[in-house]
This record gives C-alpha cells, structure tokens and sequence, in this order.
C-alpha cells in the first residue's frame, strides 16, 4: 500500500481483532514490522500467519511484567528493537458503583492501567537506544468526561491520560513521543458485548436520536489510520497530545446514560418509594 512505517518495529498489544487488529493490518501494509500481542492465541496466530513474514504474535498479558520483558525481547530478537508501541489492549464493564466490588475495579485499573505503565516501561531502554520513538495510548472519550454506568473505565482512562501527559515529559528528551487516542462510538468486539448503550445496538436503530452528527458507528480502520499517523514520522512534533475521533459525539451528544444504568436507577426509586410508603401512616 505504502512505505509510512518503513523502517519501523511495532508492538500492537490487543492486536487478534478489532482496532488491534486494523492497525497491524495497515502497520503491515505501510511498511512496518509488527509484533502483535495478545492473550487471544488462535485468532493472533492466525492474523500473523494472514499478514506474513513482517508480523509475528506473541502471548501477552499486559498485567504481566515477565509477560512483557519475553515480548520486548522475543521483538528484538525478531525484527530488532521497538520504534513503536500501540497499547491498544482494553476491557470494559458497565455497572453501577454499587453493583461493583472491589475486585471489579482493580481488575480494570489492572488491565488498562497498569499494562500501558508496564509496557511504557518495558520498551523505554530500546527505544531509547534505537534513537526514539512513538508510544501511542489508546483512550476514550471517556478520558476526558464522565459516564454514568461506568466508573471502573471512565477511572481508567483518566488516568491512562494522566500517563501519557507525564510519559511524554520524561521521555522526551529520549526522542520518544506518547500522544492519546480518544476513540469514541466504535464499533468493535468489545463494544458489542460491554453491556453499555454502544453495545446495545442503539447507533444502529435509532441514530438520529443520540445525536451524532455522522450519525453511524465508526470503523476501526478509521482508528488505525490516526494510529498510523502517529506512530509515523508525520507526527514529529506531536507529544503529550490528545487526538479524537468519535463522529462527533462529544461535541453534540445529549449526554443520555446507559441504559443499564437507566434500568437500575428507576428500580432503586421504586424500591425506595415502596419502603417510603410501607412507612408512612395510613392517610385518615
């Protein structure tokens, strides 16, 4: 297709499918040497086997340090040291903070957090050696809002935008650049079966009715082209900077809440109205 990416190495993490697996499709396709990265072995395997010579997978969990110090090196050993590193790898869940436990949030922290902190740390030493490069975030919209429903996400991609802001100051001087991709209203494996109002198929029966202003759900190659321009030389004088691409939403949408949310809130009132009128004194 291209050379964009000519002469870079790339790290895909959550590359088996969705906006993963678009970006190491165009990575490939642009010219780079993709490692894509993943806890879903079959599909990964099959997608690096798909793509060819220039990708290759490895089993990764982005909570694991071990995990990510053998995909660094199995890349080095591969295609030579990382210039790029997409920490794509997510997960989502839609509940109330009372319908939460602990764990539920830690796990979430754990995966979209602290994996982009490990990796981030993971790659410093060779990318640095290599004479820079590009780290690049994958956020939301909800790093910058909030989302009734969703406490554990929209906490972890404030705080996903709180590391790249602060990676960028460190590494900069290195070379290396880490910018935040705010993507929102995708339509992807994982938005399909979140629970939230993306995954209940709403976009695609009532559009018009959420208000944005492209009025359809976006694709993940749409993503993946941002993506591309940020891990590509294009974007040299572009860190600690946030990019969104979500049809508009978060300038003219109405701000509806999940629907799960809905649902539960109306139950907890009627809950509560009926314990209110067991308590109150009959009327005279």
């Amino acid at each position: 297709m291209g050379n964009r990416l000519d002469g870079k190495v790339a790290i895909i993490t959550g590359g088996a499918r969705g906006q993963g697996e678009a970006e190491a499709r165009l990575f490939v396709a642009e010219g780079a040497k993709v490692v894509i990265a993943d806890v879903l072995d079959d599909p990964g395997q099959a997608l690096a086997s798909d793509l060819g010579e220039n990708a290759l997978y490895v089993h990764l969990d982005v909570t694991s340090e071990d995990d990510w110090n053998a995909a660094v090196a199995t890349t080095i050993e591969r295609f030579g040291p990382p210039t790029v590193l997409v920490n794509n790898a997510g997960i989502t869940q839609h509940r109330t903070i009372d319908q939460m436990v602990k764990e539920d949030l830690l796990n979430i922290l754990s995966v979209n957090v602290v994996g982009p902190w490990l990796g981030t740390k993971a790659v410093f030493d060779p990318m640095r050696h290599a004479g820079g490069g590009s780290i690049i975030n994958i956020g939301s919209t909800n790093s910058g809002r909030g989302e009734a429903g969703g406490t554990g996400y929209t906490t972890s991609k404030h705080a996903l935008a709180g590391l790249t802001k602060s990676s960028s100051i460190e590494f900069g001087p290195f070379g290396i650049r880490v910018n935040l991709v705010l993507p929102g209203g995708i339509k992807t494996p994982m938005s399909a079966t979140s629970g939230s109002w993306y995954g209940a198929g709403v976009l695609d029966t009532n559009p018009t009715e959420w208000a944005l202003p492209l009025r359809r759900w976006g694709r993940p190659e749409e993503i993946a082209y941002l993506v591309l321009f940020l891990a590509s030389d294009e974007s040299s004088y572009s860190t600690g900077s946030e990019f969104t691409a979500d049809g508009g939403m978060t300038v003219d949408h109405p701000g509806r809440p999940a629907r799960a949310w809905v649902e539960h809130r109306e139950a907890l009132l009627a809950e509560q109205n009926a314990a209110v009128a067991l308590s109150s004194p009959p009327s005279e």
